[in-house]
């Protein structure tokens, strides 16, 4: 088979390097990858966003398959555009995407099939949303309502701060913004749970913790992820049960009832408290870096999977995983999330070799003259599976620190609620 993943970012490259592994595929493609998936792919400069170019590469090279790893296409309609082209696609269309592209469409959803979330507002004007923010109960949430790259989400200690989140998402940080969504602040802890459909089936994908805030002690401003463990030490079996029969079950449903078919990964963003799950938000694609975390502990072919979905044959597929535990640690450039450099050399890279139990992905990387430079805010994702999590994490750093780029910065705490409690 050929094999065209869409995307340049950690998460592709664990998804390519679980593909390029499939006995089933003979040729991938990255559009447009970065340094990593150069070394087991070949990498096409392609702007992912401009569909026409995009078709005519996957019809001139005879592509049997496009992954799209990134939520941005899924939400502009990749998948509509290239399903009309006859093209076999893994990915949900773009009205099934509104669970990632609007935050307020998937709340509407929420209070109409009954699904746990927090207490929220729409407001359409930084002015409508002054009396309410005089009186809410604090903290609070502000979310703009679009895609905002998981940067999007300002949790408010006070009247002041949550003014200053309205404004700025009124006047476009995120992008053109019609509506701002404000919550409840909901206590507990959060997980990720990942689930895959084909549209008439879903099935469990793991769970992940990630790491969001830029400081140790999750503290600091919101970032794209620093890093992540799996599975979540919260997950148990009643757990699970509420999870599917209060969230998931119900969210395809309404999918169905829209006259839709959600066919992809489904990233489930929750709040756990007393044992009881609250929907904080959907991703329509893998999470990153959980994806990272993730796949390390994947049996299964991934290619068969996928297949499977798009075959709506996920119900006689088995997904197999290794009884583990994986850690992931994202190394950044200095000055993430705000300014950084970029086209930043990395040298002494080779240093660095995967293996059965850890594994090096790259996010922010291009490779020119056979040299890897830094060109983004995340810039590579180092994992390790083991059956503890604190040696996990003391071989990525490890790991890390034998590369001794000084350029990078990264968190050395990722894990600490269970490591270290």
């Amino acid at each position: 088979m050929k094999i065209a993943i869409l995307g340049n970012g950690g998460r592709e490259h664990a998804i390519a390097d679980q593909i390029s592994k499939s006995s089933i595929v003979n040729k991938l493609y990255c559009v447009p990858g970065n340094a990593g998936t150069k070394l087991i792919a070949e990498n096409v400069n392609l702007n992912i966003h401009d569909f026409d170019k995009l078709g005519k590469f996957v019809e001139n090279n005879k592509i049997d398959l496009v992954i799209v790893g990134p939520e941005k296409p899924l939400v502009e309609g990749v998948v509509d555009f290239l399903t009309k082209k006859g093209i076999k696609v893994f990915g949900p269309n773009k009205i099934s995407s509104q669970l990632e592209g609007s935050k307020i469409f998937t709340k509407k959803i929420c209070n109409k099939y009954n699904i746990p979330t927090a207490q929220f507002a729409v407001f359409n004007s930084p002015k409508e949303t002054q009396e309410y923010l005089e009186e809410a109960n604090k903290p609070l949430v502000v979310k703009a309502d679009g895609l905002a790259a998981g940067k999007g989400v300002y949790i408010c200690e006070d009247t002041q701060s949550a003014k200053n989140a309205v404004n700025e998402i009124f006047n476009g940080k995120f992008g053109l913004a019609n509506q701002v969504l404000i919550e409840e602040f909901l206590q507990g802890e959060e997980m990720s749970y990942f689930v895959v459909s084909d549209g008439k089936t879903f099935k469990k994908f793991n769970t992940a913790q990630d790491h969001k805030r830029v400081g140790e002690g999750d503290k600091g401003k919101n970032t794209g992820g620093m890093g992540a463990y799996s599975p979540s030490g919260l997950i148990n079996e009643d757990l699970d049960k509420k999870i599917i029969e209060r969230i998931i079950k119900p969210t395809f449903e309404a999918i169905k009832d829209l006259g839709e078919m959600y066919k992809g990964f489904l990233y489930v963003g929750l709040m756990i408290k007393d044992n009881n799950p609250y929907l904080v938000e959907y991703n329509v694609r893998m999470g990153d870096p959980e994806c990272q975390t993730i796949l390390p502990l994947l049996e299964t072919d991934l290619l068969k999977i996928i297949m499977s979905c798009c075959e709506q044959n996920l119900e006689n597929q088995i997904i197999g995983w290794k009884d583990q535990k994986s850690m992931c640690i994202v190394l950044c450039s200095n000055g993430y999330p705000d300014t950084y450099k970029k086209n930043v050399e990395i040298p002494y890279l080779e240093k660095i070799t995967s293996n059965n139990n850890t594994f090096i992905y790259h996010a922010g990387t291009e490779m020119i003259d056979n040299k890897v430079y830094a060109t983004g805010g995340r810039v590579l994702n180092f994992v390790s599976i083991s059956d503890d999590l604190k040696k996990s994490r003391e071989s990525v750093i490890h790991e890390i620190e034998k590369l001794n780029w000084e350029d990078g910065f990264y968190r050395r705490d990722i894990g600490f609620r269970i490591i270290d409690k």
